[in-house]
């Protein structure tokens, strides 16, 4: 038994990562940026900064997180916004199958495809805990695009209202 944990086991990534990560190899690392949001719940559309990072340990899965912050019109941030974490799990058929959580009581259960430049999830079921905020489904889709960036869309159904859109991004990779 080792005497020390490492704090993120991700940060030094195996050689070789899982046949089955073929197509979101791209995805590897952080990403950084801002994006605009909004939903007929809240007053109004926001700015925000995101940091996503996709991880792997040699195994067919991806491990995931993304946190956010709003920021105001000089890119400061003002609070923070969300948090999440996860696995996404490859299938030989270029399907994932994806558990993201947020430590306010949602928890998805969500499938998709990846091809190599996108992935494209959409919620299977959700849970909740008792005092969480409705969520009936989403969806999420990841573009890796000809200019080296990474765009997020995410769309929502919660308290009541149907599925319709949440946030875009375009993120940037971090130096490693």
């Amino acid at each position: 038994m080792p005497d020390a944990v490492p704090a993120y086991p991700y940060a030094e990534q195996p050689q070789e990562a899982h046949p089955l990560l073929a197509p979101v190899l791209g995805l590897l690392g952080t990403w950084r940026g801002r994006g605009r949001g909004g939903y007929p719940t809240l007053d109004g559309d926001f700015t925000y900064a995101q940091e996503v990072a996709f991880g792997h340990d040699g195994r067919p899965f991806l491990h995931y997180t993304a946190r956010a912050w709003l920021i105001d019109a000089d890119d400061a941030p003002l609070r923070p916004a969300a948090r999440e974490s996860g696995w996404w799990r490859l299938q030989p058929d270029g399907r994932v199958e994806a558990l993201i959580t947020q430590p306010t009581g949602i928890a998805e259960i969500m499938a998709g495809t990846a091809d190599g430049t996108a992935v494209a999830l959409a919620t299977e079921d959700v849970a909740l805990t008792p005092t969480a905020k409705e969520v009936t489904a989403t969806t999420r889709r990841y573009t890796l695009t000809e200019g080296g960036t990474l765009d997020f869309v995410h769309e929502l159904a919660a308290v009541g209202r149907p599925l319709q859109h949440h946030l875009t991004a375009r993120l940037h990779r971090a130096a490693p």
